[in-house]
């Protein structure tokens, strides 16, 4: 996988306290062992159950505390996108990190997890040889169950055992629509953020997203906002190849808007979202006036591919102070650089406030280098967008 959400720097467990601790939950005997091993390759990271199906995963939790879960989809007794809301019943603040293979199948269903309150997903390699020799999977797991532990324990205090959930037989919790993980719920470590003056008029000709850990929950919440935009949205949230795909058609689906994978020639066309490719960055360029989608295979940035820093680059270079960046929750620094060429260019820039987001890293990266006209709960970024959006052109 070239699409790493990319080195995060995560504060370990605070105080001298445990390591935070993991459950794997695989069918597999011999995946979860591997999956056991890398994990425990970080001494920040202890695996302290190991069990073999949905069922297992909701008992053990009501018995001891956990901070993440690595949490299968196909399994017997009880898969894991049922296990889910159950799970979630029991410790509203733990997080939840689906594993699926890099099929059409895993990918839908993993989204589909995403909209029901998992946290984040991982693409685990599809043979026992691929996973062991794998190190970008051991990389990117390690890194997401270090900044989800971190999460988990400031939205509040692991208790030594949580409260039983429902049987999975009993009444079960609604799951339409989408429920948003448990934010993180840091204190600031800056002090008071720099915010930049907001252009009293003008309306944006074009509206990029960048997101990475969390994007795809916060994408539905502001693009369901947006469906009215006669501007082009351009999205870059840190997927694979399949993932993208279905991304594009869960927000097509949920959000009402014409969304797809870009594609290489095609022009840019107002009304429509448009979601990077996986192992592609996305350029805008323009041939004979027209902007239109570049993909390229140049080598990662911020250990993305795609990336949000080129494919904000390239759409300054097509649209100057017409561009309103958004930067949603996500690992890592990706889409800091971009956003500094926005801003010299004079455009916008809105960054998702720490409190609700699933990690502040891409927003808080942002917000810290003083570059946002705007830090806003997610809830408030859609119709802030909306509001600009529908200006008049000056």
């Amino acid at each position: 996988m070239n699409d790493s959400p990319g080195r995060t720097t995560v504060s370990g467990p605070s105080g001298g306290s445990d390591p935070f601790r993991v459950m794997v939950v695989d069918d597999s005997a011999v995946i979860r062992g591997l999956i056991t091993r890398a994990l425990e390759s970080d001494p920040e990271i202890k695996v302290v159950a190991s069990v073999a199906n949905g069922q297992m995963a909701i008992n053990t939790l009501s018995r001891q505390p956990i901070d993440v879960i690595v949490l299968d989809i196909e399994m017997p007794v009880l898969d894991g996108l049922s296990a889910l809301p159950h799970l979630l019943q029991a410790d509203p603040n733990v997080k939840i990190v689906m594993a699926s293979t890099l099929t059409a199948k895993g990918a839908d269903i993993s989204l589909r997890a995403l909209r029901a309150g998992a946290a984040d997903y991982i693409p685990k390699p599809s043979s026992t040889r691929e996973l062991t020799g794998a190190d970008t999977f051991k990389r990117e797991l390690t890194e997401k169950v270090k900044a989800l532990g971190a999460a988990a324990r400031r939205s509040g205090p692991r208790r030594e055992g949580t409260a039983a959930a429902r049987p999975p037989g009993a009444a079960a919790q609604p799951t339409s629509g989408y429920t948003l993980p448990s934010p993180v719920r840091a204190k600031p470590e800056t002090g008071p953020l720099t915010v930049r003056p907001l252009p009293p008029d003008g309306r944006p000709d074009v509206i990029a997203i960048g997101s990475s850990t969390g994007g795809p929950q916060a994408l539905f919440e502001v693009l369901g906002h947006l469906r009215g935009a006669t501007q082009p949205i351009l999205i870059t949230q840190h997927m694979p190849a399949t993932f993208t795909t279905i991304l594009a058609d869960h927000i097509t689906r949920q959000c009402g808007i014409q969304c797809a994978e870009a594609k290489d020639g095609e022009p840019i066309v107002g009304g429509r979202a448009y979601v990077a490719p996986g192992d592609f960055h996305f350029l805008v360029v323009n041939r004979n006036g027209v902007p239109t989608v570049q993909l390229t295979k140049d080598a990662p940035e911020n250990f993305c591919r795609p990336a949000v820093d080129p494919m904000l680059r390239s759409i300054v270079r097509q649209w100057g102070r017409r561009v309103l960046s958004v930067i949603l929750t996500g690992m890592g620094h990706d889409g800091q650089k971009g956003c500094e060429s926005v801003v010299q260019a004079g455009g916008v820039v809105i960054g998702q406030d720490e409190a609700t987001s699933v990690v502040w890293g891409m927003p808080g990266a942002v917000a810290t280098a003083g570059l946002c006209s705007a830090i806003l709960p997610l809830k408030e970024i859609g119709p802030f967008i909306q509001k600009i959006a529908a200006r008049r052109a000056a």
